[in-house]
């Protein structure tokens, strides 16, 4: 009777935490245990936008960070940064989780960043948000992503916003498979983004060769090549990923691409100050400041071309 008693006791703290450990990582999407400090006297304001899609057949959102001095100065135009989120997230998640707002008033303090129009759309594609797999950062047959994000959306901010025209102006980059999606749009719309990064990414994709970096890359004109600015990082923990990005960081070295390539401590993970969302809003910082420097190198070029 006591043994059976045990059996049942056992049995029963094991669905506990089963249940619990599911409500954890399916329901709320394994929130960071130490998640990054805010500050709330930045002075930035994030914003949700919707709009109708044609490319999705629904309305979508979109997040905006707009410079501090955006209706201060009216005549002013800024450069554009596309964040994309990763797996179990939405346009929320670089406010929410990675405390953006920090990092950009950092930057824009210090000045390695010019203050710049910043959008987080929602990349999910018709199944929605889920830990089970990640967004389809491409038009297939869970949607058009890849149109949604690399041609619909920059088309509705330039038609918002008082952005830069120049595509060398325009950045975009993503995290864990927003990193992914970062290179596989970009290298689908050159035309519309010079500046692409990802933080612990991965550049080859089940769906076939069509949706991964690491072959598109190779089928660029050179002329597309030589306009590319790239910043990779992983983390060393995230094995995978960081092999995934050397390859990636090798063969744009052997097209000439100019890139930059860091590995970092930490990676993907739930509590550590280089791990997990810790590591997002970290580096975060250095991919951001490399974007700052190529909008300034630019802004020095096209000062020269025209004067």
């Amino acid at each position: 009777m006591k043994l059976s008693k045990v059996l049942i006791g056992v049995a029963s703290a094991i669905a506990i935490l089963t249940a619990a450990g599911y409500w954890y990582v399916f329901i709320l999407g394994a929130p960071q245990v130490d998640p990054p400090q805010e500050q709330t006297n930045t002075g930035l304001k994030f914003q949700l936008e919707t709009f109708n899609s044609q490319a999705m057949g629904t309305q979508r959102q979109y997040g905006v960070i707009l410079p501090p001095d955006y209706y201060k100065i009216p005549q002013e135009r800024y450069p554009v940064i596309f964040l994309l989120h990763g797996g179990h997230d939405d346009a929320r998640a670089y406010v929410d989780k990675y405390a953006v707002l920090n990092v950009l008033y950092e930057l824009y303090k210090s000045k390695k960043l010019p203050p710049s129009i910043v959008i987080t759309p929602d990349g999910n594609d018709h199944r929605g948000s889920s830990p089970l797999f990640d967004p389809d950062y491409y038009d297939g047959p869970n949607g058009k992503v890849g149109t949604l994000i690399g041609s619909e959306l920059v088309q509705v901010v330039k038609s918002r916003y008082r952005t830069l025209e120049n595509p060398q102006f325009w950045a975009l980059g993503g995290l864990s498979s927003g990193g992914w999606g970062a290179f596989n749009i970009g290298l689908h719309y050159p035309q519309n983004f010079k500046i692409l990064f990802s933080h612990s990414g991965y550049f080859t994709d089940d769906s076939g060769p069509r949706n991964s970096p690491q072959q598109i890359v190779q089928q660029l004109p050179v002329e597309e090549r030589q306009q590319l600015r790239v910043y990779l990082d992983a983390g060393k923990s995230d094995s995978d990923l960081l092999a995934s990005t050397k390859v990636f960081h090798k063969t744009l070295d052997k097209l000439g691409i100019e890139n930059v390539f860091y590995a970092f401590e930490g990676g993907h993970g739930l509590s550590g100050p280089d791990v997990g969302w810790n590591y997002f809003h970290k580096h975060l910082k250095d991919s951001l400041s490399y974007v700052g420097k190529q909008f300034h190198a630019f802004k020095i070029h096209a000062f020269k071309t025209y004067h």
